[in-house]
């Protein structure tokens, strides 16, 4: 940021969270700096989970309206073909397709990876689907579901398309997490939670926490390949998830919520800047780095540790599948 009155604003904004988070954040941020639209996707592939609504949606139609080659994983084939309609019709891209598979079973995730795989090279690979579920469920191969479809999934699909996006140069891995993951040390021993002490909100912020440990090792580990990873997360945003898991809060807060597209800029963003890939392993908001906790209690002990330990338990969970 080279721009000293951009920088001032900045950092007064993410000291609140409020501010940082919320719409006047985005707004303000993009006014005194200048934003310009994300670079060109044209000839490039991008591969992106959850797109069917809210901030998937907003990103994958953007990323669609920049020329990408675009592929959405979606569970429900009737969701996906109007999906699929909404995106061509909005973008004017028929370079969109579509694969029907749920990221909360890893036997279909498999098969994803594999169709995916055979369609050649991979851009940018984008972890976007889960939700905040009300009540403790389990995915078929017995996980809990919300760290099935937001951890173990996408650790599955990522390993199995390293040798496609290693093609490109770079390829890239985008999480989205939320701002909720602040509230939440990394503990693996209390990563998945007994359905006595369960509760929705506290398990989906708990896996947002573990998605940047888990990413810093895939940094670490890919660091000699030509895959960068970022994490990012998009602020206070008005999506029909937040409304459904969190209607008070929705409620409270909704004159100050994003509008998905602004929810899902920096996600976009990601998939093209040339800033995104000077590095690897960093959380974003509003096409910045930021920092990853923002209360002393949720630091690590042994990040190091973490790390290692979580990427241990997401193979050993995986591995009949890879």
């Amino acid at each position: 940021m080279t721009n000293p009155l951009a920088w001032v604003v900045d950092a007064s904004l993410e000291a609140t969270v409020v501010a940082s988070f919320s719409r006047v954040g985005y707004a303000t941020r993009s006014r005194v700096e200048g934003w310009i639209d994300p670079p060109s996707l044209a000839g490039r592939r991008v591969v992106i989970t959850g797109a069917t609504s809210g901030i998937g949606l907003a990103a994958a139609t953007r990323l669609a309206s920049l020329g990408a080659a675009l592929t959405f994983v979606a569970r429900d084939d009737a969701k996906a073909r109007t999906t699929l309609a909404t995106l061509v019709e909005r973008s004017r891209n028929h370079r969109i397709d579509y694969l029907i598979g749920d990221m909360g079973d890893l036997a279909d995730v498999r098969r994803v990876a594999a169709s995916v795989r055979e369609a050649g090279a991979v851009d940018v690979l984008i972890h976007n689907a889960g939700a905040i579920t009300a009540s403790r469920t389990l995915s078929p191969q017995g996980f809990e579901t919300t760290i099935a479809v937001q951890l173990l999934g996408p650790f599955l699909l990522t390993h199995m398309l390293i040798p496609a996006l290693s093609l490109t140069s770079p390829g890239r891995v985008l999480t989205v997490s939320s701002g909720g993951m602040y509230t939440q040390r990394f503990d693996l021993a209390s990563l998945e939670m007994s359905a006595a002490d369960y509760d929705g909100v506290t398990a989906y912020a708990r896996v947002k926490r573990a998605q940047l440990v888990v990413n810093h090792e895939w940094a670490r580990r890919l660091a000699a390949a030509d895959v960068v990873f970022q994490t990012m997360h998009p602020g206070w945003t008005d999506t029909p998830g937040l409304a459904a898991s969190l209607p008070r809060f929705h409620a409270l807060v909704r004159p100050l919520l994003r509008t998905p597209t602004q929810g899902a800029d920096t996600l976009v963003w990601l998939a093209g800047a040339r800033e995104a890939v000077m590095s690897s392993g960093d959380l974003w908001l509003d096409r910045h780095q930021r920092r990853e906790h923002r209360v002393p209690w949720t630091r690590p002990r042994d990040s190091r540790r973490d790390q290692m330990e979580l990427w241990d338990w997401c193979v050993q969970r995986t591995r009949d599948f890879a």
